[in-house]
């Protein structure tokens, strides 16, 4: 059972926790100074150690090299003594285990180093056999250059060991690489070490500032993790050293292990900058997800059009121009890269509405490929009798024939020079006479069907919701209600989402669409469920999902914080919250003015104190998240109004520096605010709740 350490925020396999010592520990961290070696066992006995609840004790161990094979390393394991302090056990991929502890070090993790395929295969073995929520240990193995991959892989202890060594070689490490000290002629870093003058850089001093480089990039992943883009990062980062870009990617051919940790939403943008971005998980889950489970419900022929770089697409210009001449007499579905193809009933589904993409008008044959493949296996499913294609000739146009090549249609082209041209507008108008249009409220009943198709699995939209379920509200704000008038969902546009009622959870679990669903003990939750209070969950939840909770006296939906192994298997709950003002803010003020940084602190210090009155107030989670969400509103005007003087000071000739910076504040707060899983939820409910009719309630059985 894991006591001493907890995990607070996830980002696929990586995650933001606690090492909770005497002093706690954020992670990913490295823990040389907090960490306790009780030896090796193979040189001479060891007695188990008293602890020290302010550190992280390694009992007694047996050290193996990679490569041993099974038997030996069971025969030579030593029993792991069950202890009441922060402990750690040193295991391999054949002996680890459920063995009691709150970590575990992977033994010989020095010999992976440089080896991605062993790398990966060990550290997949060795977490799929200890409990989800005790911490990984990678000994010896961390750089400044390889820190964000380790994190990325699912490593939560790290140590200075190896930089350090490698500083006592003569080896400078930075973030990209590393350089033989007399090779520099000048040091590129400003960190203390390096204000010495190059000439008298000893090597003791390469070890300082090689750890001082180490442990900002470890705050950097930290900060990464936090926002959920540690994989934008890693696809960087990893590209300079070639054993890290092949770790990334033998990672991306495990797509169980990422898959079942990476959310389904994620209220950051995705930034596609290379190749590797179709290999993410939220790119091949969302292409699967449009083949294999979405249903065409609009009987009209297809249209496939250019994707835009204003998101949701139909708020694009261009795409306002596709929908006029359209007229609602074809099936819109946009095609992009690195999303795939979005049918028009999906464009707000998390990615679609939320990535960036490099625009050089040029697609690689990578992209090519991959998004031919998925409107392939769309064509496939979908059925349509007729196939228009509104696209340009560079690459969408490729895309379209290896398509038409691989599943035996036709298409017909519309296109002579570009999209928009009124000349190309008319051929589609003209391709399209004749044929009968469709209803905006026909849109409307396929747009939440298919979302719940994609959200639930395939045939869920009419599963779910039956046949006589009306759909209410503005577009893309859409309320699903069935024949008697009761509220079952709520579109949810920021991340194209359903959101159910208990009426709707009720109709999700008495349907044929396979439910999603908490087992917890014997008592009525009020607010969230932590861990300990949950006896059974579906392997099949995912962080984000929409899920049933029921118990013996309670009946309830809510949204997956973590995967359903992790419910199941994890001991203890969710962290508590205290704002900050963040270090770079404060460094970025003028040196010569040093009272905005005090208000700033004091100014924090204040909300601190009513944030801890208002969650020691409030009777339950969903009271809390209320009360919460005032003092974000509260931030929000506050950042708009600085925002709002930051013209006005540069009309007048002033610097609007501290203006931006009360602004940049503000903003900082809300994210840490939503920083927390638990919270972040319970927002997005109360924000939907005050925009709706009725809100999601728990309920007695």
């Amino acid at each position: 059972m894991t006591e001493h350490f907890e995990v607070h925020t996830r980002d696929a396999a990586a995650r933001r926790g606690e090492l909770r010592l005497a002093d706690p520990l954020g992670t990913p961290a490295l823990v040389d100074d907090v960490l306790a070696d009780a030896g090796s066992r193979w040189h001479e006995p060891r007695e188990v150690p008293e602890g020290d609840p302010a550190s992280l004790t390694v009992l007694p161990h047996r050290s193996l090299p990679p490569g041993t094979e099974p038997p030996v390393a069971a025969a030579f394991a030593p029993d792991v003594p069950d202890v009441d302090y922060p402990s750690a056990a040193v295991v391999s991929p054949a002996t680890a285990g459920n063995h009691g502890t709150d970590a575990y070090v992977l033994a010989g993790a020095t010999g992976y180093v440089g080896h991605a395929e062993a790398f990966v295969d060990a550290l997949l073995a060795v977490k799929d056999a200890i409990p989800a929520d005790a911490a990984l240990y990678l000994p010896g193995v961390a750089t400044p250059e390889n820190a964000a991959t380790l994190a990325y892989a699912g490593g939560d202890l790290l140590d200075e060991k190896r930089a350090r060594a490698r500083g006592l070689e003569g080896v400078y490490l930075t973030t990209d690489g590393e350089a033989f000290l007399e090779d520099l002629a000048e040091l590129p870093c400003a960190c203390e070490a390096c204000r010495t003058p190059a000439e008298s850089f000893t090597r003791e001093d390469c070890a300082d500032h090689n750890a001082t480089v180490l442990r900002a990039e470890m705050a950097r992943v930290r900060h990464r993790i936090g926002e959920g883009r540690l994989r934008d990062y890693v696809e960087g980062q990893a590209r300079h050293e070639a054993w890290l870009t092949a770790t990334m990617r033998r990672l991306d051919d495990q797509y169980g292990y990422l898959e079942e940790r990476t959310p389904v939403f994620r209220r950051n943008e995705l930034l596609a900058a290379t190749d590797d971005t179709l290999r993410r998980v939220e790119i091949q889950r969302f292409a699967d997800r449009v083949t294999s489970r979405y249903r065409r419900r609009l009987d009209a022929p297809l249209v496939v059009v250019p994707c835009s770089a204003r998101k949701p697409y139909s708020d694009s210009r261009s795409h306002r121009q596709f929908t006029d001449a359209i007229a609602y007499r074809g099936h819109v579905v946009s095609m992009s890269s690195p999303i795939g193809v979005v049918p028009n009933e999906l464009e707000t589904t998390y990615p679609a509405q939320h990535y960036d993409s490099v625009v050089t008008g040029r697609w690689t044959e990578t992209e090519i490929e991959f998004v031919a493949s998925v409107l392939a296996r769309y064509l496939e499913r979908a059925d349509y009798e007729r196939h228009v294609a509104h696209v340009p000739p560079e690459g969408y146009r490729e895309v379209c024939e290896r398509a038409a090549d691989r599943t035996g249609i036709d298409f017909e082209y519309t296109v002579a020079d570009h999209p928009t041209t009124d000349a190309s507008l008319a051929a589609l108008d003209d391709a399209l006479a004749g044929q009968d249009s469709y209803r905006m409220s026909a849109r409307e009943q396929a747009t939440v069907r298919a979302i719940a198709d994609v959200q639930f699995g395939d045939g869920a939209g009419d599963q779910v919701f039956g046949p006589d379920a009306e759909t209410t509200g503005r577009y893309p704000k859409l309320r699903v209600r069935d024949a008697g008038g009761d509220q079952l969902a709520t579109m949810v546009a920021q991340y194209g989402t359903l959101s159910l009622t208990l009426a709707g959870a009720r109709a999700w679990r008495d349907s044929d669409a396979p439910t999603k669903t908490v087992r917890i003990d014997g008592f009525v939750p009020i607010g969230s469920v932590l861990a300990p209070g949950v006896l059974d969950a579906d392997e099949t939840i995912r962080p984000g999902d929409e899920v049933v909770v029921e118990g013996p006296a309670a009946f309830a939906v809510g949204r997956a914080a973590c995967h359903g192994e992790a419910m199941v298997e994890s001991t203890r709950g969710m962290d508590d919250i205290e704002l900050g003002v963040p270090g770079p803010l404060l460094d970025a003020l003028p040196e010569e003015d040093a009272t905005a940084a005090a208000d700033m602190e004091r100014a924090v210090e204040g909300y601190n104190e009513r944030l801890a009155r208002l969650l020691e107030a409030a009777d339950d989670d969903g009271d809390a998240a209320a009360d919460v969400l005032d003092l974000i509103e509260d931030f929000e005007a506050r950042r708009e109004r600085f925002d709002a003087f930051v013209p006005e000071l540069r009309a007048w000739g002033q610097s609007p520096v501290f203006a931006l910076a009360w602004r940049n504040l503000y903003a900082d707060l809300i994210a840490q605010l939503y920083d927390h899983d638990w919270l972040a939820d319970r927002l997005d409910r109360e924000r939907n709740a005050r925009l709706v009719e009725d809100g999601i309630r728990l309920g007695d059985r």
